[in-house]
């Protein structure tokens, strides 16, 4: 029933066929401002501490932003959708994961795309302000964290519904998906970043990984079978790859959830496309544009995407509001 065959998002001009185009575009040229959110820190069990933008507006809901892989609460993604959330009245907080803040964090782990005890963190900061209801609206990794959550915990009735954009279903065939083509861009931009916190990791933790083979790693699957799977707990890249992907547990989600990944993304395997999970799921929804990019979905007129104000759509649909 939840599968959406067609989506209401139209592309606004014909530059945007190319999905490339439209990803650069929107993630890296758009000019986008940033809220002038509160920051606070937030202590963790372990030892370690999440910084968390907000503002409060609306004492009864709130939207939680999360953010993709070496990303932040800054994105062009997060400050648009912030915008709109803020517009429409709801309180607006955006996590930062593990050393995405601006800081290091202080232990030798990172994040991953199932850190959910560190998204647990979050949500409860947020809970702990007496909200009646809250969402979420994660984009790439941020959207895949939003379904290991839902799929993996039993979420606080407060918690009402999710919407993961441009998020893999299954993590090997995007990791196998950045490695050919014009993609190859998009990989070396985050081994770039990746590896200059890796190598603060290197001069902190000398004893932590086999850093020649963690640094001289040429695509994900280097960095995952060295440090992301040893580090966090996996016993390799492809057990990594397996439990972090939500295509494992998306049955298991009681909560509704929008996942909205369009057809052209460059960055998303075949597999991201759940469409008969979808069609026999009462929670969860596939929408898949044909065009779109990876976390952008402009709009002919005005400075917001198509994914947050379809995420505000949802929130506010019968769909939610009935809880099913």
């Amino acid at each position: 029933m939840p599968l959406i065959e067609n989506s209401e998002y139209h592309i606004p001009g014909f530059l945007y066929k190319n999905p490339h185009f439209t990803t650069i575009y929107v993630n890296k040229v758009r000019k986008t401002i940033r809220p002038y959110y509160k920051r606070e820190r937030l202590e963790l069990a372990d030892g370690d501490f999440l910084d968390i933008d907000f503002i409060l507006q609306n004492q009864k809901k709130a939207v939680l932003l999360c953010h993709g892989l070496e990303g932040s609460s800054g994105r062009n993604y997060n400050n648009t959708a912030a915008g709109y959330f803020l517009k429409n009245d709801f309180s607006v907080f955006a996590w930062n994961n593990r050393s995405c803040s601006g800081e290091m964090n202080r232990l030798p782990r990172l994040y991953h795309h199932t850190s959910i005890d560190d998204f647990d963190s979050a949500v409860k900061f947020v809970m702990e302000r007496g909200f009646e209801e809250i969402y979420l609206l994660g984009f790439s990794m941020g959207g895949v964290q939003i379904l290991n959550y839902f799929g993996k915990t039993d979420p606080d009735k407060r918690i009402k519904a999710g919407v993961a954009v441009s998020s893999p279903i299954y993590l090997k065939t995007t990791a196998e998906t950045l490695k050919s083509g014009f993609n190859r861009i998009y990989l070396e931009n985050f081994l770039i970043a990746i590896k200059k916190k890796l190598r603060q990791k290197a001069e902190k933790y000398p004893d932590l990984a086999d850093w020649e083979k963690v640094l001289a790693a040429k695509d994900f699957d280097g960095i995952d079978e060295y440090f992301t799977a040893p580090v966090h707990g996996f016993s390799s890249a492809d057990d990594y790859y397996a439990k972090a992907s939500p295509g494992a547990v998306l049955q298991n989600i009681k909560t509704p959830v929008l996942i909205l990944n369009s057809l052209d993304d460059p960055f998303l395997g075949a597999d991201s496309y759940p469409k008969e999970i979808a069609s026999k799921s009462d929670f969860v929804f596939l929408e898949t544009p044909e065009h779109g990019g990876h976390c952008a979905f402009p709009m002919k007129t005005g400075k917001f995407s198509y994914s947050e104000m379809r995420a505000y759509e949802f929130f506010n649909s019968e769909i939610t509001a009935s809880g099913l």
